[in-house]
């Protein structure tokens, strides 16, 4: 292996003694919108146990999503404590709706921790309920949510997109009309569809978001639309994507401690090497630590 330092774009923490996180429905079954179960993720995760579960890997900057606590400024000003006592998480991105009345006044606090980089707003919406996350399907197209991605370059913030194929048609006119927000694809863009036709969703919707340069793409959350993964069934979506946006603008991650459902983090990362062992040093430090540093401004 010849990437000596990692950093880590995605992964997650969260206090379930302390916050509220509905969405894993800590008072029922809970099941997730896609893969089954959350059960064995259902208890807390700290930074230690994340330190634990990466301790082969040199992780040396990382960045935080947003675990959709009940209370979103309250995590993320957990998340900026816990990085003003130990260093960690590098980077935050907070949560936000930009289509509510006080999406400016949610920015403007978010803003207040300066740990946090850029937003996301969950946008996964699928016709059939099991795998739909959000209720409304138009939002990329809402004039109200519209103005408040606007206002993401008032505070310097980049905007985390995670979505399914079939939105990233919208999502790339999106990007097209604010090429000055810098805009990062989550989870290798979701290709649950693994049909002829869904597979070409994906492709024709990579291309789209690729062709707009301010567009990123993480490689990473592929168990949770391929449970059963293996090496061979997610080489030719993590290959496609660095062909589609280049390797100056792909990084993996670990989408930890989600992905622990699939696969052990050393499990993940070795595949991820192993997939792109034909590239150059130079290339896969771009890969594994450079975009990241330079995307999220760690």
């Amino acid at each position: 292996m010849s990437v000596s330092a990692i950093i880590d774009p995605h992964h997650h923490l969260w206090d379930l003694e302390n916050y509220s996180y509905p969405w894993l429905c800590q008072n029922g079954e809970p099941v997730a919108p896609i893969a089954g179960s959350l059960r064995s993720i259902m208890k807390s995760y700290s930074l230690a146990d994340y330190r634990e579960d990466s301790k082969r890997w040199n992780v040396v900057k990382d960045v935080h999503l947003d675990a959709l606590s009940a209370d979103i400024l309250a995590e993320t000003r957990w998340l900026q404590d816990m990085k003003n006592k130990t260093g960690f998480p590098t980077a935050i991105v907070a949560h936000a709706d930009l289509e509510a009345d006080n999406a400016d006044s949610v920015l403007a606090s978010h803003a207040e921790s300066k740990a946090v980089r850029g937003i996301r707003q969950i946008l996964n919406w699928h016709q059939d309920p099991r795998y739909t996350f959000i209720e409304r399907s138009d939002l990329l197209r809402d004039p109200k949510w519209l103005k408040g991605f606007g206002l993401l370059k008032k505070y310097d913030f980049s905007f985390d997109l995670q979505l399914y194929p079939h939105q990233m048609m919208d999502a790339a006119r999106v990007a097209r009309d604010h090429e000055d927000t810098t805009i990062i694809l989550n989870h290798t863009g979701m290709p649950l569809q693994r049909d002829a036709a869904g597979v070409q969703t994906w492709q024709d919707g990579m291309r789209a978001l690729a062709s707009v340069p301010s567009v990123h793409a993480k490689i990473s959350g592929l168990g949770m639309v391929d449970p059963e993964w293996t090496v061979a069934s997610i080489r030719p979506f993590v290959l496609k994507t660095i062909d589609y946006f280049g390797v100056d603008r792909c990084m993996f991650a670990s989408n930890f401690p989600v992905d622990k459902i699939y696969a052990s983090f050393d499990r993940i990362y070795e595949a991820f090497f192993e997939i792109v062992k034909d590239l150059s040093d130079t290339d896969k430090k771009k890969l594994f630590h450079d975009n990241a540093l330079r995307v999220y401004r760690l």
